[in-house]
């Protein structure tokens, strides 16, 4: 067995900028599940490690920009369970000076000392990853190995995502996630109970994560994204959010990173200010993880001489 069945703790959400709104808000703590295969990366792993190892691959090969959390998670999971790991990253140019480039990066950093063989491509052939004729060409340099998708989402990793939500979580009335490649929010849909709505908030812009989510769901009327959220899109932050971030740290004691569960939170928090929920809603937050992102994005604010993330 490969990644055991867990279920994370949930803590009540004690924040001063939604005090007496009518709203009770709680955190269900997947970031807590492993120290290095982080949140919703455990759930999309597990069911894709054991497909890997059903059919006899001892190779993991997978998709990523230089911070992913997707692209950490991989090299920890195939270093824990002695698998190799590949990883194809976005942007050549990061090879031009290898070994500056992985000591300045948290991200590739972790990933190299955990085994990972990085492979730098282009990022017109990165848009080319699904292509047929592109995985023929890893294939014939890098031997037989079991694709993962760019994000980990496929239908092994929604199984994993249907994890997620258990009957002890029947209380809730509405289920909050942030969105990326569209796996974990696919999961937690086909999980809900009959009362229950999913409100996802994707960290990208764009309407076309609805395609995507349908591809993996069982049901259709009890779910939505809100992309008004994203920041200017994925990996962009902004001053506002940094703040907000970092209060609710000091207030919560519960980390946030700026990719996914800040925007999320900071979504949320706006929607009940703004009177969004109907009073006594009880609503469950998931915390996907993706906290190994915050080093990598403190650096990238230190340059610019913009607040950072404590």
């Amino acid at each position: 067995m490969f990644l055991e069945n867990k279920n994370s703790r949930i803590q009540q959400i004690h924040f001063s900028e939604i005090e007496n709104r009518g709203i009770t808000l709680f955190i269900k703590r997947e970031d807590e599940l492993d120290p290095f295969i982080s949140g919703n990366k455990y759930r999309k792993l597990k069911y894709n490690l054991a497909e890997a190892a059903k059919q006899n691959k001892s190779t993991l090969l997978t998709f990523g920009g230089a911070y992913s959390n997707h692209i950490a998670a991989t090299a920890a999971a195939g270093f824990a369970y002695n698998l190799k790991t590949i990883g194809i990253i976005r942007g050549d140019e990061l090879a031009d000076n290898l070994a500056e480039t992985i000591q300045n990066n948290p991200t590739l950093k972790f990933a190299s000392a955990h085994n990972m063989q990085l492979e730098f491509i282009s990022r017109a052939n990165y848009r080319n990853k699904t292509s047929p004729e592109f995985i023929a060409s890893l294939k014939q340099k890098f031997g037989d190995f079991y694709l993962v998708p760019e994000g980990g989402t496929n239908n092994f990793a929604v199984k994993g995502c249907e994890e997620i939500l258990t009957e002890e979580d029947e209380a809730y009335d509405v289920i909050c996630c942030a969105v990326g490649t569209g796996g974990t929010i696919s999961g937690i849909i086909n999980s809900l109970r009959s009362h229950q709505k999913a409100i996802g908030f994707p960290a990208l812009k764009g309407d076309f994560l609805q395609h995507e989510i349908k591809k993996y769901i069982l049901k259709s009327d009890d779910w939505s994204l809100n992309t008004k959220y994203h920041f200017g899109g994925y990996a962009k932050v902004s001053e506002e959010l940094i703040i907000f971030i970092n209060k609710f740290k000091s207030e919560t004691k519960i980390p946030l990173d700026p990719v996914y569960t800040g925007k999320l939170m900071f979504g949320i928090v706006d929607l009940i200010k703004n009177g969004f929920f109907e009073k006594e809603t009880k609503i469950l937050v998931i915390h996907t993880g993706g906290l190994q992102g915050i080093e990598g994005m403190n650096l990238l604010l230190k340059k610019k001489n913009l607040i950072q993330i404590v």
